[in-house]
Order: C-alpha cells, then structure tokens, then sequence
C-alpha cells in the first residue's frame, strides 16, 4: 500500500484529464473533487465544473467573470499577476459553477409559469381587443367575450409573426413553452388560426434603457426583434390545427440569458372567410421552466455582448425550495379604450342593453367601479 500513488498525480495528465472529462454528471464531479486535495486541486485548475456546465448549456461560454456577493471581484489585468489571485479566481469558479450545476439539476424537475408580462406583437388586428395581453390568461373567454390574439391577415401564407415575453427573472431555465391557437367559436365552421410551426428565441435588449421605457406601456403593435440579441435559438416544431394547450418540449433545457423570450410562429393555415385573408391567432401562452435568481443574476457587459454572472450564495437555498414562487399579478391593461369597452359591458351586465356614452363622473359611479375588476 505504501506504493500506491494516486492517479491524479500521474504525470500523464492528457489521460488524467480524460478520466474526469467522463463524469457527465455535476453531482458526481462534487463528489470527485471532495475526495482529496490532490483530486480537489484537479477540478479546480482545470476548470471543469465551468467546462461541464458549457457543456450542457452553450451560452454560458459567453460568461467574461463571476463574482460572488461579500467578496471582491478578481480580475487580472497584467502578465505578472500573482499565482496566488490566478488560484482564487479558479476557486471562485469551481464553487460558482458547481453552485449553478447543482441549482439547474434540481429545478428542472419542478417547473412552474415563468412569464411576467407580454411585451410585444409583430401586428395585432383589432387593438385593443385581440392584444397579447390576453395569451397571458388560459381563458379563451372572458366576460363572455372571445379572449385571444390576433395576427393582421395577409394573402401570403409565408408571412410570420413574433409574439415576444418578459420573463419573472433575467436569468431562467426553461423545460417548455405551450401554445393554444385560437378557435373562432363565433365564425362559420368554428376555423382554428393555428400556425404550420414555431420556432422560440431567448436573448437580451440591444439597449436596456430603451426596453426599460417600452415596458412602461402597453405592449407594442410592431416588430420589436431588432430591439434584442437573441443568444438562443430553438428547433423548430409543427404545430397542429387542434384547439387545444400544445406542448413543445426541449430536447436539453435552454438557459434565457437576459430575460426575454420570442415565440415565431411560421406559417398561415387558416383563411378567414369574410375577407379570404390568412390569420394567426393564439388563446394562451405558458413558458415552464424556473426562474434562477435570487441565487443567480446575470449582467451584460456591452458591447461585447458577454456577461457578468453573479451569484448569491446566501441566496441559494431560497431558488432551491421546490414550492412554486409566488405568481406575478396578471397587468391591466389600462387604456381608454379597453376602459370603456369593459364599462360599456358592465353597464350592459347590469342594466340593459346600453352602450356606455362617453367619460362620466368617476366620483358618481364609484360604488359600481368597486364591483368590477379590470
């Protein structure tokens, strides 16, 4: 036994390498690197908790540095950087990387709704009406009015339209996205406004100052893709003309770097008969996945396009609890319009066939403005 030497200390490390590059398993490198300082010092130095995670997870290559709360970001600017601040920026790796494998393995086994708030619409058809806003309720009727979004019709059937989402963080891994077209309950023959296929894109705003002051609005009417830089994107995947919630799985789970997501819907299918022009419509959009902060936060560096990657670690308990977060308020759509068409309605609920006729004294209604929710 006393000649025994461990193999880590071989000096062939090429096949050293090779031996640990198999473990395809970020509990099982955990495991390795804790069997002894000679195994430890391993991991570390080669990089291979950060080497596993790119593995899976591509994007993360565009990581330029980590930093880790209560501590200072190491950084080295010159050749004669000591080897003392090389070894902690590889440790801080090791525990960072480790840390974000053990939190990716454990979420994406529980996922839960990760959309915030709908930001755009390449076209919409009837604004308000037939908005984004309303993909985001798994309703296809609300107030016995048709609850859905709509594409403007075009004679092309290759036109496509991009529905585009914020989601509940700006670091997310998402599992699945769900899809229900719409049915025109209402139309001769019932006709469902589905797409041929969809394709899905994740990425983050060219200009965050810009998106910021978009996001103080109602989502956009108009193409919003050169507003992003899309760091992933999606096979594609055939939809069919069924209505109902259709779900579209990743093959490996997608990490959205930035916090928004883009669906493309390919194709037009369904003619509408009254003026034979092509639609897209859609009743309800779910993205599945979980949210990674408050443990992970992701800042881009620009212009590169590279990215900070923070981690909390007094955090990480909290994003691994298994109990689905607390759902972000579903947003009211507060415009004049919309506004008046639901008072209309609710006059028309409550006393008679009336059209509402115009602003009114907001003092005088109060008691019925209290019964109705927007």
């Amino acid at each position: 036994m006393d000649a025994c030497v461990d193999f880590v200390q071989s000096p062939v490390t090429d096949m050293v390498l090779n031996i640990f590059e198999r473990l395809d398993d970020p509990a099982d490198l955990v495991r390795a690197s804790v069997v002894s300082h000679y195994w430890r010092d391993f991991v570390i130095a080669n990089g291979l908790s950060k080497q596993l995670c790119v593995e899976f997870y591509p994007q993360l290559a565009n990581v330029e540095r980590v930093t880790e709360s209560n501590s200072q970001t190491i950084t080295l600017n010159h050749a004669g950087a000591s080897n003392s601040m090389e070894w902690d920026i590889l440790e801080r790796n090791h525990k960072v990387y480790a840390s974000l494998s053990q939190v990716l393995t454990k979420l994406i086994s529980s996922p839960v709704e990760c959309i915030a708030e709908a930001f755009s619409a390449s076209s919409t058809d009837n604004y308000p009406d037939e908005s984004i806003v309303n993909t985001l309720d798994p309703r296809d009727r609300f107030a016995l009015r048709a609850s859905y979004w709509s594409s403007k019709g075009h004679k092309d059937p290759s036109v496509p339209e991009t529905l585009i989402y914020k989601l509940k963080a700006d670091f997310c891994v998402i599992t699945e996205i769900d899809i229900q077209p719409f049915e025109a309950f209402f139309q001769p023959g019932d006709p469902i406004y589905s797409a041929k296929s969809v394709r899905f894109r994740m990425g983050h705003p060219k200009s965050p100052t810009d998106i910021e002051d978009d996001l103080s609005y109602l989502p956009l009417q108009q193409p919003a893709d050169d507003k992003f830089i899309w760091t992933y994107t999606s096979e594609e995947f055939a939809m069919t003309q069924e209505n109902r919630l259709q779900h579209f799985k990743f093959s490996q789970p997608a990490l959205c770097i930035g916090g928004f997501l883009q669906i493309e819907l390919l194709g037009r299918v369904q003619q509408q008969e009254m003026d034979g022009l092509l639609y897209i419509c859609v009743s309800h959009v779910k993205v599945m996945g979980r949210p990674l902060s408050p443990a992970f936060h992701v800042e881009i560096l620009e212009p590169s396009g590279k990215f900070l990657l923070k981690y909390c670690p007094h955090a990480l308990q909290h994003t691994l609890q298994s109990e689905e977060p607390e759902l972000a308020p579903m947003p009211i759509i507060a415009t004049e319009d919309v506004f008046w068409g639901r008072v209309g309605l609710l006059q028309y609920l409550v006393g008679g066939n009336q059209e509402a006729d115009g602003p009114f004294d907001l003092d005088d209604e109060e008691n019925e403005m209290d019964q109705f929710v927007l």
